[in-house]
């Protein structure tokens, strides 16, 4: 009577583990289905972030005006490339060689600086979570690869920009340049767009309206790199 209880009990921990799996299987898909399902809908239906939607569930303000790439002035794409991904046109959505230099210059700390592309900076903003993690990273990179290959460059910049925080609860070049500069997207100089891609990496504590010293210096740094960079893919 041991033996046989024994066995039953067994069976019915394989059968738990094979429900298990199923229930996995299918959340797994059931994901992966809706990421699919968002890439393809996003590449013609304007998105919002999950930023975006956080503070919507928490009733928080949102300011954002979405705008078609040819309505945002063409200084503020080219900006950003020079600050964020400078082979913007020439990669598939991941910066491999900036990539490989960042994990050989890591020290015992981890990599001292990034190296997401424009393409992966969408992922993150539209899919996926801001806390750095390496699970994070792991889904960024092969979303990035997705949406580069089934969107068009212009495309993958036009929902950057337009997903983008400038401050808290702005999101998008719109809402940026008349929050900061009192205008509209389409009329801001190089100035003023350099500005703008300064504060990316943090523009919470950085403002592009009022820059501090270090804005000002990053800004002249890009605002310089900015007639050298590649752009024909736009």
């Amino acid at each position: 009577m041991a033996l046989l209880g024994s066995t039953r009990g067994r069976r019915r921990q394989r059968s738990g583990l094979r429900r298990a799996m199923r229930w996995a299987f299918w959340v797994v898909a059931s994901v992966l289905a809706a990421f699919a399902l968002l890439v393809v809908l996003y590449a013609f239906v304007p998105p919002v972030s999950t930023l975006m939607l956080a503070r919507w569930v928490t009733f928080s303000g949102v300011e954002r005006d979405w705008v078609p790439l040819q309505d945002i002035s063409p200084h503020l794409p080219r900006a950003v490339v020079a600050s964020e991904d400078s082979r913007y046109c020439q990669h598939g959505g991941v910066d491999w060689t900036a990539l490989q230099e960042v994990i050989e210059e890591a020290g015992e700390d981890g990599p001292a600086r990034g190296a997401s592309t424009i393409a992966m900076q969408t992922a993150k903003n539209v899919f996926l979570w801001p806390s750095r993690s390496v699970v994070r990273k792991g889904m960024e990179i092969p979303l990035a690869l997705v949406i580069d290959t089934l969107w068009t460059k212009r495309r993958v910049m036009e929902v950057y920009l337009n997903v983008a925080e400038w401050g808290e609860g702005i999101f998008g070049a719109e809402a940026a340049a008349r929050h900061h500069f009192r205008k509209s997207a389409k009329a801001l100089t190089p100035r003023e767009a350099a500005l703008l891609a300064a504060v990316l990496p943090n523009p919470i504590r950085r403002n592009a309206g009022r820059p501090s010293a270090y804005v000002s210096r990053r800004a002249s740094t890009i605002l310089a790199r900015m007639g050298n960079e590649d752009v024909g893919c736009l």
